[in-house]
Parts: structure tokens; C-alpha cells; sequence
């Protein structure tokens, strides 16, 4: 349980983090800090099917979704 809400405090903190005036290369290390935590949290759901588990994965997926529409922009 314990690796549960340390995963969703990540999560959390992640998703209220401010995303302006990020280089290329945070945006990349973002997105994939954002795979990361989504993953986690999914394994967790896999077992339990906790709704507020599905509504955390949301949250941070929209945010790695606008990290990486950004992204796509910036390259050549």
C-alpha cells in the first residue's frame, strides 16, 4: 500500500507542476517521467480496479499529452 500512494503523490505533484518555459530536453524527460508514473499506477489498477486510480492516470496522460503535442512541433 505504501508504494501505491507514493505513486500517487508522484503523480499528483507531477500533474500540478508547471510546464512553461521548458527546454526540449525537460520536455523530453517529462514525458517519459509521465510514462513512468502512468505505468506504475497501472499496475496497481490492474489489481484492484480502483476508479481513483483510472482518474489519476487521466490527469497525468493529459498532461504527458500536451508535453508531447508540444514536442512534436520542435522537431525538424
Amino acid at each position: 500500500m505504501k508504494a501505491r500512494e507514493e505513486a500517487i503523490e508522484k503523480a499528483l505533484g507531477f500533474e500540478k507542476r508547471s510546464m512553461g518555459k521548458m527546454s526540449t530536453s525537460d520536455r523530453v524527460s517529462a514525458s517519459r517521467e509521465a510514462k513512468s508514473i502512468i505505468l506504475s499506477i497501472n499496475e496497481f489498477y490492474k489489481k484492484t480496479n480502483d476508479p481513483s486510480l483510472m482518474d489519476v492516470m487521466k490527469l497525468v496522460t493529459t498532461k504527458k499529452r500536451k508535453i508531447d503535442k508540444r514536442l512534436k512541433f520542435t522537431k525538424p
